[in-house]
């Protein structure tokens, strides 16, 4: 016990180290949000113009496009294109004269870019589990395609796949992790630095570990709580 106390003390408490998992943490949902915000339009983009395809025959070449990203993206690991962003893509550029924002920056822009395939996806799949009678009903009552899907297919879809959503959110969450293989210092990064500052593994990396696993907890418990209150206004 005593043993347990000493090293608690020596990796959160002596020098403050503990700042490095609060900033870490502070770090990652920033990144996080970010990331969810530009994965979320990106990949609504793409699904609007792969479902029109499906529909409707057209866009082939805007289609053309999103097929190839979805499947560079969804075929390539994360960390890689990470990587390659933000050294090859923005090797030699510095946002508003701070290589710390330019971090962030591309960080977002990575992580963003690749949970957008995934929205995509999951958006298309919503979009395209509406009935086509939908469709075809709104066009019967003078609606463009534009007003049907804005009015009638979009909300339908948004409210069957909002859980789906959800889970990406925590999925991005946790691959976040790897934001430090570009020298951000995140979550994972702060434990690894309090590691290489006492030469002890455990305690740092145990303290990570259980802050995601708190935090995946409460966003898990918040979508299952969606699922039921959507399930509810179903039977209502």
């Amino acid at each position: 016990m005593e043993k347990l106390i000493a090293d608690f003390k020596q990796n959160f408490i002596e020098e403050a180290r503990w700042e490095y998992l609060t900033n870490g943490l502070k770090t990652t949902l920033i990144v996080t949000v970010g990331a969810v915000i530009l994965g979320f339009i990106l990949g609504f983009l793409v699904a609007i113009v792969r479902s029109t395809h499906d529909r409707t025959g057209r866009m082939k070449v805007l289609n053309f496009i999103c097929k190839v990203y979805l499947t560079v993206i969804r075929g390539t690991p994360m960390v890689v294109q990470l990587m390659i962003t933000y050294f090859v893509i923005f090797g030699s550029v510095v946002f508003f004269g701070s290589v710390e924002l330019t971090k962030y920056i591309v960080a977002i822009m990575a992580f963003g870019i690749n949970s957008g395939a995934y929205v995509a996806e999951i958006v298309r799949s919503g979009i395209m589990s509406v009935d086509a009678g939908q469709l075809e009903a709104g066009r019967s009552l003078g609606f463009s395609y534009r007003q049907t899907m804005v009015l009638i297919i979009l909300p339908q879809a948004f409210k069957a796949i909002l859980p789906a959503l959800a889970n990406e959110f925590i999925v991005l969450l946790k691959e976040t992790s790897v934001a430090g293989y570009i020298g951000i210092v995140d979550l994972t990064k702060g434990g690894d630095i309090i590691r290489s500052k006492t030469y002890s593994a455990f305690m740092p990396l145990i303290a990570v570990a259980v802050i995601y696993l708190i935090m995946v907890m409460i966003l898990t418990h918040l979508v299952m709580r969606l699922e039921r209150r959507l399930a509810k206004s179903d039977r209502n």
